[in-house]
Formats: C-alpha cells, sequence, structure tokens
C-alpha cells in the first residue's frame, strides 16, 4: 500500500484563506456595544457650557491633519497605490468630524449659517473620499 501526500498550499494563500485576526470583530463589537450606555452616561453628566485651553491650537492641528491626509491621498492616489484608499477613509472621518464640531461649537445667528456653509464643502470631499477608499484606485492614465 502506498501513501500519497497532498502537497499543502504556500503559506500565503493558507493565510489569505481565513480571517488573520479573529479576535479582532469581537472587540470592535464589545467596544461598540460598550458605547451605547456610555453616550447616555455622557449626555447626564457633561456640562452645557465649558472652558477650552489652546482652542486655537485644537482647530489649527485639525486643520493641517486635514491637509497632510489630502495631500497623502493624492499622492498615493497618483502613484496607483492601494493605500490610498487607508488616506482616503481616514481624510473622510476627519471631514465629517470637522464639520460635526464646525456647527456644533458655532454660536447662534451667522456664525452657525457661515459653519453650515462651511460643511458643504467639506461634506462633498467626505463623500469623494468614502468613494475613494471604496474603490480601486488606478494611476491616471
Amino acid at each position: 500500500m502506498t501513501v500519497r501526500t497532498i502537497p499543502r498550499p504556500p503559506l500565503t494563500a493558507r493565510m489569505r484563506a481565513r480571517p488573520r485576526n479573529r479576535w479582532a470583530p469581537r472587540v470592535l463589537g464589545a467596544v461598540a456595544a460598550a458605547m451605547v450606555p456610555w453616550v447616555f452616561v455622557l449626555g447626564r453628566s457633561l456640562p452645557a457650557t465649558t472652558q477650552v485651553r489652546h482652542w486655537p491650537a485644537v482647530w489649527i492641528g485639525l486643520d493641517l491633519a486635514m491637509a497632510l491626509g489630502c495631500a497623502i491621498t493624492a499622492r498615493l492616489v497618483h502613484h496607483g497605490d492601494d493605500r490610498a484608499r487607508l488616506s482616503a477613509s481616514a481624510v473622510a472621518a476627519l471631514m465629517v468630524m470637522d464639520a460635526w464640531f464646525d456647527v456644533l461649537t458655532a454660536q447662534a445667528g451667522t456664525e452657525v449659517t457661515q459653519a453650515l456653509v462651511c460643511a458643504v464643502p467639506e461634506l462633498a470631499l467626505a463623500g469623494l473620499c468614502t468613494w475613494l477608499a471604496l474603490h480601486d484606485t488606478e494611476r491616471p492614465s
């Protein structure tokens, strides 16, 4: 009787066939579930107004992060690099966050109107970045 062995596929093929991080979805799901009651705690405990130190640094830092993210994404898309999808998703998140905080921290009246007007291009750029993140990046011809 002869025994035939079936060759194993290469390691990279085996790695692609099964998820590498089985624990990651569980951790993220648990965090998402834990955040729901935490939001209610924050809603009941945070003060309605507050004084913030380094307020200009917060906004300048956020805008610089968005500018850097746009520049990195543009370069990666230009070179057809798949990592553009990662930076595009980060930029989309930052743009939505910026629009959200601009509108919610604005004083009533013209300041809110200005924040809403500025939110339109920010959200449009977030939409573009989301589209880039969900589609394959090809080097433009």
